[in-house]
């Protein structure tokens, strides 16, 4: 549905968030985390030709499943927006764009590592958020468990929503929940925000295996076990399940 900019019927854009929701666990967490604190939300994903393009098949019957959990969760989903940004990977290659190996390269950094991807994903969510008078942006980024990627960093987040704000004239808020949270935390913040409901959903549902994997199944969900996201997630559910006394969700 496709919804008029400065409705009165709208609430105000501090009321409204745009969440950057790739159809992965820490997105889907996010998209939780804000119909639970704003009163309209909208989603953002982009095609960038990655290898797991599984997650774009996911995203909408995952978000419809978390929003099914709670009848105010349901009435705040607002629209979905799927943007094409497969130049991204006509840059240069990497290992979430092409069929590379998994590996730490010269830099330090892993060839999973797309250069300016986050930034450019905010900075679309940004220009669609200013057309739709949106106020906040919501996004998974996180240095706590993460791959080190220098664009999830909170000093590369701090600085791109001063950019922002400055080359458009607006007050855009960047909001990072699971920036200073592990991947336990983050499962543990699912189920206080959901229950064991929502972390069934994000479990089952939810992608990130970097190799597109979703039928190999594991008790963290699906993916292929191996690479580094299937480590973090997985690793992240076991300390959860022992952090909550062990028993099986």
């Amino acid at each position: 549905m496709n919804e008029g900019l400065g409705d009165g019927c709208q609430p105000p854009e501090e009321r409204r968030a745009l969440v950057l929701f790739s159809g992965g666990q820490d997105s889907a967490t996010c998209l939780a985390w804000a119909l639970d604190r704003f009163d309209r939300v909208e989603t953002i994903g982009f095609d960038y030709r990655q290898r797991h393009r599984i997650e774009l098949d996911q995203r909408r019957p995952l978000a419809n499943a978390i929003a099914g959990l709670n009848p105010t969760w349901r009435d705040r989903l607002g629209e979905d927006h799927l943007f094409d940004l497969g130049f991204i990977a006509e840059l240069g290659q990497t290992a979430l764009t092409a069929e590379t190996e998994i590996r730490m390269d010269r830099s330090g950094l892993p060839t999973t590592f797309v250069p300016a991807r986050n930034l450019m994903f905010l900075t679309t969510a940004a220009a669609l958020a200013y057309r739709r008078s949106i106020k906040h942006l919501v996004t998974g980024v996180c240095e706590t468990d993460y791959s080190g990627y220098p664009d999830c960093r909170d000093d590369t987040i701090k600085a791109l929503q001063v950019a922002l704000n400055l080359g458009m004239e607006r007050r855009f808020v960047l909001d990072t929940p699971l920036m200073w949270i592990d991947k336990s935390a983050t499962w543990k913040l699912t189920e206080q925000l959901g229950g064991e409901a929502l972390v069934k959903i994000i479990r089952d549902m939810s992608h990130s295996c970097y190799l597109g994997d979703h039928t190999s199944r594991h008790d963290w969900g699906y993916g292929c076990g191996d690479c580094p996201a299937c480590h973090l997630r997985g690793e992240g559910y076991r300390r959860f399940i022992i952090e909550r006394g062990g028993e099986p969700v």
